[in-house]
């Protein structure tokens, strides 16, 4: 099974959802004008980092920003992934949204750590349910930004057989290296493919460092962006994944015993 890819690698109008909408529109439409068959935007590409006003302007999961993405996907027939700032009553989320070929909502993922270094926690409750869901019937999963940092975490979502991980993030450039590093890493250990979407531009307090890449299940990057906005394209064919896994059986080697 290959996949055609398409990470949206846009810059973000600070707590402007209506423009947000429009650019995010504008690239979703020239991703399939291209082929792509999957599109990943980035982390909060709604909204950025303007927490202080998520009362103001996140939303709830039938707002105008899933209206225009179930629109999208099931007219194109393609798959639409990205998070946004979710409200729940008195309760606000950094989520990560899935809409199929179909226009379903098929998966809402919570983001589970929060970052510190940019006050989530002190505006945002954390979620407590994995990312996993399936793509064109086949077993992927999806997560935000700093939940990288977590390899077990990751690991976690891997274990039911999930052939790709999708991530989503507003990374600052000042530590693009460890982005880089750990995407590569989290492919080579859980043999599978790596598809992460991060933003660039700026906001009042960050400046962030692209590099949206798609690294395969042997740790290769087969696709990189640089710095500024652009779309970057990838096929990826999920039989490599299952090769790959016969050549060096880790998930069949792990001894989960010794590791509680």
């Amino acid at each position: 099974m290959t996949l055609k890819t398409a990470i949206v690698q846009m810059d973000i109008a600070f707590g402007n959802p209506e423009e947000n909408r429009k650019q995010a529109k504008k690239h979703i439409e020239t991703a399939i004008e291209n082929g792509a068959q999957a599109i990943v935007l980035p982390e909060l590409w709604t909204t950025g980092y303007d927490l202080s006003r998520f009362d103001e302007i996140a939303e709830t999961l039938e707002g105008p920003t899933h209206q225009m993405l179930s629109e999208l996907a099931s007219s194109n027939r393609v798959t639409i992934l990205g998070s946004v700032a979710e409200r729940e009553g008195d309760h606000f989320f950094n989520t990560l949204v899935v809409y199929n070929d179909q226009g379903e909502l098929v998966s809402t993922y919570r983001k589970a750590h929060l970052f510190r270094l940019m006050n989530e926690e002190k505006f945002l409750e954390s979620g407590n349910t994995k990312g996993n869901f399936t793509m064109a019937n086949v077993p992927v999963a999806g997560v935000i930004c700093y939940d990288i940092r977590f390899p077990e975490w990751m690991r976690t979502h891997m274990l039911d057989g999930s052939r790709a991980l999708f991530v989503v993030a507003e990374w600052p450039k000042p530590r693009v290296d460890h982005w880089r590093n750990l995407l590569i890493s989290r492919a080579i250990e859980n043999q599978c493919f790596v598809i992460a979407c991060n933003r660039v531009g700026e906001d009042a307090n960050n400046t962030f460092g692209g590099h949206s890449i798609v690294v395969d299940p042997w740790g290769t990057v087969v696709a990189e962006a640089g710095e500024e906005e652009e779309i970057l394209y990838a096929e990826v064919d999920f039989s490599d994944v299952e090769a790959i896994r016969e050549q060096i059986p880790i998930f069949q080697d792990r001894r989960p015993n010794l590791y509680e």
